[in-house]
């Protein structure tokens, strides 16, 4: 039995951490006869230290794992590492340690941490993407989608980092720049192999609506990033070159408009016009020198070489310069483009900049002849599309293109093929072979996993697998002959987008067991794990690969569903303040002291800058290690803080306040709980209680529980607190003298109160649960269970409104029927009736009455 002498979180929380522990307290299988439910957070990259954001986000997966425990269902909630990638490799060049030495390590530290919050995961099924049990599974995925031609190699543009050595993807590319080695990146035409996400253009944008449980905005930002557009494909004859210059456009009604071509430098006339000319060569050069993003694009002055060849307007027969431009990418579209100034401010930008004609042929009243304008309007200047709207005359010119076989109406989408190759070490290799004589071979996949070597060098620049003296070379598995090995490795988003799979069978020998896999998470295309919890930065690409795998996959034979996850949540960022030396010194929150609204350095006395309202983050100390907090709080305490300061979906701000105020709940429990120890504990009905008191105390206690219930279910973390918090008051004002019954009353709320805040403070609600008498863990416990009748209110207040004006209230029992509200509510307002005809009686169950005269 405990001792409830004071609150010790630094000797509670051990304590049912190893209970739980040894106890296999949170072991999931398949075998449990209850309801399954498949709760995830995203897992994190092994960097050494959780912070505040992991701690977030896995506090708000932990309490609803938890909650579905007790409300009687199977629950698998695992983690694992998402353990590949270049900061491993960065931190064995900078420590010469190897990187699994340094992810090994990282792992470690950061587990110990997760154990101390006491997120209830299933570490039985803990899954490690860099380790060879999990990459062999990812090898033979690649190599079937190689075999179904879902996988393929081609030469394409990519960012390369000079630093890092590798490509990058245009995410990780900021303001021109690496995202880690902050130098400016350039653009390379080099062999990458890639996805055909293509494929599933289409059906990844259609499936949106079967994700009726993820935010909208979610959803816009991946239909905006699948960019699906319906326009015209066609073709200029060029003046000096055998081929014809192929151009996508949704904007058909503005082509009488187009003065001039735009070609990528990339392009194929573009390396014909550099061969004999050295400064369309510079150009080039220059060109390749800035990023292959959008945002890179815009935010780059816009420049263009004029070239030597011109381009025959199809419908007006005129010639038309060709610019090699900085603005336009080989990998989106055909890599050329039809320039329309009057109507593209980028267009128009570069026709002023080069003295190029701009004609309009959109017409509107409200925007000056001599400015561009992108808006909806009249056609002119375009023959006998004249007089036309724009929706009309767009499919007028798609009909005359296709009539007169110049063109033809095309579906065309801003995504592309996704490039998974990288040149480092610290990734899942790719299993093919490179033979002279039969070309690029799949490994077979019996002979995976094709392990990394572990004697690389990382003492010089560029990839270690491509100079290991022995791991490249090996045997053709088709001919026998020499052969290399690809040098490759993954890009890490591909470990990412099919992990929550493997939790279900991580001991499988096959890449998945299919039994597991539709057991939890279903068996058609409504299946998927029941609720995924992330931030909203993985909102594009995360998730959208995560899709894409699933779909795959299905394909594949190896899952039935059509999507990953059913429900999502994406939570807030944690803010705080951020505390500046007048050196630029970033201070630790716990080293700043208040006095008259002003902030000071504790030790120095400084007066400190305060910025407000940034995201926690190392660089700017604004935030301390989630172990700094443990030992200065308690896990429990900044568990409850977490969840009630915001809703989930919200930002939080860092209050030390809130911190504080957390943290004295949690002791006012701990004291209620010592004076209710000798409280009796059989119930009494509440039909048999006559004392009004009694009766709204024992209502208060199940209309919490009802509440609560709802709230946790819905993710309405703070208001779930907030109704534990009223309970809490309430039985603090009963009194140690009071009756029998209100006694009684007293310990059974106590007792549902310690139950329903248990997912969100574990230890401290374990340990006064044992205190209480009951033998075994609260965790096993079932969710308490309210009595509908006793939750609900004896009386309500009906609102009566004459003409929709509030005219006077009653106090009515619940669900009265329409007549008698109607009766009641007549006889309430008769003196404001007199004189007035009764032309309707509009009743609204449980909340008014409208009495529609005149």
């Amino acid at each position: 039995m405990s001792d409830l002498h004071v609150y010790k979180p630094s000797k509670i929380e051990p304590k049912w951490q190893e209970k739980w522990f040894s106890g296999s307290a949170f072991k999931t299988d398949e075998s449990a006869a209850q309801p399954k439910y498949y709760v995830l957070e995203m897992f994190p990259y092994p960097s050494g230290q959780l912070h505040m954001g992991h701690v977030r986000n896995y506090t708000l997966g932990d309490t609803l794992a938890r909650f579905k425990r007790a409300r009687g269902f199977n629950v698998l909630h695992p983690m694992g590492w998402d353990s590949f990638g270049l900061p491993a490799e960065n931190a064995a060049l900078k420590r010469n340690i190897h990187p699994s030495e340094w992810t090994v390590s990282n792992i470690k530290k950061m587990k110990e941490t997760m154990r101390r919050f006491g997120w209830s995961y299933d570490w039985n099924r803990e899954v490690t993407s860099c380790m060879p049990d999990y990459y062999k599974h990812q090898q033979a995925i690649f190599t079937d989608m190689l075999e179904k031609g879902l996988a393929y190699r081609k030469k394409s543009v990519v960012n390369w980092d000079p630093i890092e050595n590798t490509v990058l993807a245009n995410e990780q590319v900021v303001d021109g720049k690496g995202w880690r080695s902050g130098e400016p990146i350039e653009r390379r035409t080099m062999y990458q192999w890639h996805f055909k996400i293509t494929d599933y253009a289409q059906e990844l944008l259609d499936d949106l609506k079967l994700l009726k449980d993820w935010p909208e905005r979610v959803k816009t930002m991946q239909k905006n990033w699948l960019g699906r557009s319906e326009g015209l494909k066609f073709h200029f004859n060029v003046n000096g070159w055998d081929k014809k210059l192929e151009v996508y456009t949704t904007r058909p009604d503005t082509l009488y408009g187009c003065t001039f071509c735009a070609i990528a430098p990339e392009h194929p006339l573009a390396l014909k016009t550099a061969k004999n000319d050295s400064e369309a060569t510079s150009f080039i050069e220059e060109c390749q020198g800035m990023g292959t993003s959008e945002e890179a694009i815009e935010k780059a002055n816009k420049k263009g070489y004029k070239t030597p060849y011109t381009a025959i307007h199809p419908l007006t027969g005129k010639e038309l310069p060709i610019y090699i431009a900085n603005f336009v990418l080989m990998s989106y579209g055909t890599g050329a483009i039809m320039s329309v100034p009057a109507h593209d401010e980028r267009d128009f930008a570069f026709a002023k900049k080069y003295n190029l004609p701009i004609i309009r042929v959109v017409a509107r009243d409200d925007v000056p002849e001599d400015e561009c304008h992108t808006l909806s309007g009249t056609i002119v200047n375009s023959d006998k599309f004249d007089g036309m709207v724009n929706e009309e005359a767009i499919a007028a010119m798609i009909q005359h293109f296709e009539d007169n076989k110049l063109g033809e109406r095309t579906i065309n989408w801003r995504l592309r093929d996704w490039g998974i190759s990288r040149q480092r070490y610290w990734g899942c290799p790719i299993p093919v072979i490179h033979c002279d004589k039969c070309g690029v071979i799949a490994v077979p996949k019996e002979d995976l996993p094709i392990e990394l070597p572990q004697d690389v060098n990382f003492n010089t620049q560029g990839n270690p697998l491509e100079r290991h003296p022995t791991w490249k070379n090996c045997s053709c598995p088709k001919c026998g002959s020499e052969a290399t090995r690809e040098t490759d490795t993954m890009d890490t988003f591909v470990d990412s987008s099919w992990y929550f799979l493997r939790y279900t069978c991580p001991q499988s020998n096959n890449v998945l067991n299919k039994p597991d896999v539709d057991y939890w998470l279903g068996n058609d295309k409504n299946g998927g794990a029941d609720q995924y919890i992330g931030g909203i930065e993985h909102a594009v690409l995360h998730l959208l690969y995560s899709r894409f795998f699933t779909k795959v996959l299905r394909d594949l034979g190896y899952v039935n569903i059509h999507e990953p996850f059913k429900a999502l949540l994406c939570q807030g960022m944690l803010i705080g303040n951020t505390y500046q030396t007048a050196s630029g010194e970033y201070i630790y929150p716990n080293m700043v002291e208040w006095k008259n609204d002003k902030a000071f350095h504790k030790e120095t006395k400084e007066e400190l800058r305060v910025l407000s309202a940034e995201k926690i983050s190392k660089s700017k100390n604004n935030g301390d290690s989630p172990d700094a907090l443990i030992d200065r709080f308690g896990a429990d305490t900044l568990r409850l803080f977490i969840l009630f300061t915001a809703p989930p979906e919200r930002d939080l701000e860092w209050s030390e306040s809130a911190i504080e105020g957390a943290w004295r709940f949690i002791n006012r429990i701990w004291e209620l709980v010592k004076r209710v120890k000798d409280d009796k504990t059989a119930i009494p009905e509440f039909s048999t209680l006559e004392n009004r008191e009694e009766r709204d105390m024992l209502r208060l206690v199940h209309k919490t529980i009802r509440k609560v219930t709802k709230d946790i279910d819905s993710f309405h973390y703070n208001t779930m607190v907030a109704a534990c918090m009223e309970l809490a008051n309430a039985l603090q004002t009963i009194k140690d003298n009071a009756s029998t019954n209100m006694l009684t009353i007293r310990r059974f709320g106590v007792e549902k109160l310690i139950q329903m805040l248990n997912p969100a403070c574990p230890h401290v609600t374990e340990e006064l649960w044992e205190f209480l008498g009951n033998n075994t863990m609260l965790c096993k416990e079932s969710w308490p269970e309210f009595d509908q009748k006793a939750a609900d209110d004896e009386e309500i207040t009906l609102v009566v409104q004459i003409n929709g004006k509030l005219k006077g209230r009653l106090q009515v029992i619940p669900d009265m029927n329409k007549d008698e509200a109607i009766k009641l509510a007549l006889e309430e307002v008769s003196e404001h009736l007199e004189g007035l005809t009764i032309r309707k009686e509009i009743h609204v169950p449980n909340r008014l009455v409208n009495i529609v005269a005149n």
